[in-house]
């Protein structure tokens, strides 16, 4: 299982503190278009308690009380807050939208005849369109007879339509992402140079110019032009030998530094954990360099020419991130970003432009070369007169500039290169860090428009709703032939999964198993589902009798890996994992029993768990004592009904 997403920059579920009863209703309503129904129940009940009652919020208690059910499948307890919820409704004005909503339910909630579907479905399609949705989406289950079919094939149409409205396949993946990483880039190493070099460069130089003048001082008490001349030309050209010995220097220094980069390492790289932030940035350096091949080249090609460069861009990363907690996920935009700036580079064949750029220049091999000349040249015409004036401190003292000159030489051309060296690094810096804020900005705008968790719950009950009929037709069933229907949800094998604080988990692909309540039995299909692209097959087609339920159960709810498991008397037990833990990504006001909970409300487990645990408890004489007791409790409901509506 991948590590979960947690959105955490979102409050979209997360109540505020002591929350007014206005607040809670529109959490309530969140929660119930996310179809976590007992969450959304409980949250319109504490607005109702403490005094928000408009018909709006009656009109979605009502519809939070029936969603995805059937009047035969209301509890005791339900069908007398049914009862109370109707009798305290005020006398409903005809201008009010809501109270038109809330008439048609009661006119559901009462037996609707053949000839009147007609006209109860021309009084529902004259709602808005908010609650027409809503009636089709969430009560399409509450009917027998020909209004059922009739209110289910409206329900299925609205479901396919749904299915691909708000640009779900262009989308929906990005629901799965995290949030990106911030760029970074590693910071500028200081001038590191050596002490020797210093004290090298500082003392060559103090002794170099001693002797130096040293030497002018014997030119000049001598009176001797030549020398005189000779000195001056070989100091000149010791600087341009300087100037460009220097620069020559630093070009070959940094050459060396560049090609290490992108050479081909000689060793195999330790390999790090598999579960490890390093493993995880080996294997999307990996993917994005296999993928993101140049045109007209060969990969294997591809890869061995740029293993040197993977190699240093995936140090890079690790370095940047591994200390930080951040997940690899997170980086991957900056890992695609690299890579594809390399293949940019390597199409435009400017790869190894560096090469070009750090090429020793016409100007410093003049300055080199011909410094040196001068310098040779100095010498030779300086020497013979000094020696000849005062051959031994003449000779001492070139000797001394000489010996100290090599040595200062020497160190300045590293203290020099090290030098340049910040400076270069600095600003290749600064290019880097603008290059990788804008491609962060980019992913930043492509990823702004992120599904909702609503949208998410919307398309997946769409989904679910197109199965089930699709699932009906299979079986060669009405509607009306089944006595009830439900689902349990898993998260496949391998999937991605995400969630909002305080939401469920949504996972980017399925394992449903469906079951089809009827008369004769029990129709079972295990489903795989493709969230991210819609897609779906029948993995297994199972019917057995009521009385071949021998048991059904769910364990691990507490520890945060509920486990649902359904035991035959004839076969193998089925059992399917409904939720992974994932206790590191909890946020802080956060319980895995809770966030577990919901997550299971928005499977429907709850409703699937009652239906199939009454199965195993009665088999087939469950269903005649359900529809004995249903029947009881439903003329009941419609006498209060027809009273409160006399």
């Amino acid at each position: 299982m991948q590590a979960g997403v947690v959105h955490g920059d979102i409050n979209f579920y997360r109540l505020p503190p002591d929350p007014s009863p206005q607040e809670q209703f529109a959490f309530a309503l969140k929660y119930l278009d996310a179809r976590v129904r007992d969450q959304a129940r409980k949250l319109i009940e504490k607005a109702v308690a403490g005094g928000y009652a408009t018909t709006e919020v009656q009109f979605y208690r009502l519809i939070a009380l029936l969603s995805g059910r059937t009047l035969r499948q209301l509890a005791p307890e339900e069908v007398d807050r049914l009862i109370a919820i109707c009798a305290s409704l005020p006398h409903l004005d005809d201008h009010d939208q809501w109270a038109a909503g809330v008439r048609v339910i009661r006119r559901l909630l009462e037996p609707v005849r053949a000839a009147e579907t007609d006209l109860v479905v021309k009084e529902i399609d004259a709602l808005s369109r908010r609650q027409r949705d809503t009636i089709y989406g969430h009560l399409e289950a509450l009917l027998e007879g020909a209004m059922q079919e009739e209110l289910w094939r409206k329900s299925v149409a609205l479901a396919a339509s749904r299915r691909t409205e708000g640009d779900r396949f262009n989308r929906i993946w990005k629901f799965f992402h995290p949030k990106p990483a911030q760029p970074r880039t590693l910071p500028v190493q200081p001038a590191a140079v050596a002490l020797r070099d210093w004290l090298r460069a500082g003392a060559g130089a103090a002794v170099f110019v001693l002797a130096v003048v040293q030497l002018l001082i014997l030119v000049a008490a001598r009176g001797m032009l030549g020398p005189l001349l000779g000195l001056l030309v070989g100091l000149i050209g010791l600087g341009a030998f300087c100037v460009g010995g220097a620069d020559r220097h630093y070009r070959r220094a940094r050459l060396r530094a560049k090609e290490a980069q992108i050479r081909p390492p000689q060793q195999r790289r330790r390999e790090g954990t598999p579960r490890g932030f390093a493993r995880k940035v080996d294997r999307l350096f990996d993917r994005y360099f296999s993928r993101y091949v140049p045109q007209d080249t060969d990969r294997v090609y591809w890869r061995a020419q740029t293993a040197g460069i993977q190699r240093h861009l995936r140090d890079e990363v690790v370095e940047l991130y591994r200390e930080q907690r951040i997940g690899a996920d997170r980086v991957a935009w900056l890992v695609r970003y690299l890579v594809g700036d390399v293949r940019r580079q390597w199409e435009e064949d400017t790869l190894t432009a560096f090469r070009q750029r750090l090429r020793i220049s016409t100007r410093t091999r003049i300055l080199h070369v011909g410094g040196l000349v001068l310098l040779i040249a100095g010498i030779l015409s300086t020497a013979p007169g000094v020696m000849a004036s005062a051959p031994l401190p003449g000779t001492g003292w070139l000797l001394l500039a000489a010996v100290s000159a090599v040595p200062a030489v020497r160190s300045s051309f590293r203290i020099i290169a090290e030098w340049r060296r910040v400076t270069d690094d600095q600003a290749e810096r600064d290019d880097k860090d603008a290059a990788r804020w804008e491609a962060y900005h980019r992913w930043c705008h492509k990823l702004s428009d992120k599904p909702s968790d609503t949208e998410m719950a919307a398309w997946l009950e769409s989904d679910r709703k197109v199965l089930v009929d699709r699932a009906m037709r299979q079986y060669r069933l009405q509607p009306s032939h089944v006595i009830a229907h439900a689902f349990i949800e898993a998260p496949a094998p391998s999937c991605k999964r995400a969630r909002y604080p305080q939401g469920p988990w949504r996972y980017s692909r399925y394992r449903l198993l469906l079951f089809l309540l009827t008369d004769d039995g029990v129709r079972q299909a295990n489903i795989d589902l493709d969230f991210e692209t819609a897609t779906s097959h029948t993995a297994q087609r199972l019917n057995y009798r009521f009385d071949a339920v021998a048991a059904v159960r769910i364990d691990g709810i507490a520890t945060g890996q509920p486990t649902f498991e359904l035991t035959l008397f004839n076969g193998d037990p089925i059992s399917i994992r409904v939720s992974e833990p994932d206790h590191e990504a909890l946020q802080h006001d956060e319980n895995a029993t809770k966030i577990a909970e919901l997550s299971l409300d928005a499977a429907g487990l709850n409703h699937t768990l009652h239906v199939l645990e009454g199965v195993a408890a009665e088999g087939k004489e469950w269903i005649k004592h359900r529809r004995r007791r249903a029947d009881e409790r439903l003329a009941s409901l419609t006498g209060s009904l027809r009273g409160l509506l006399d």
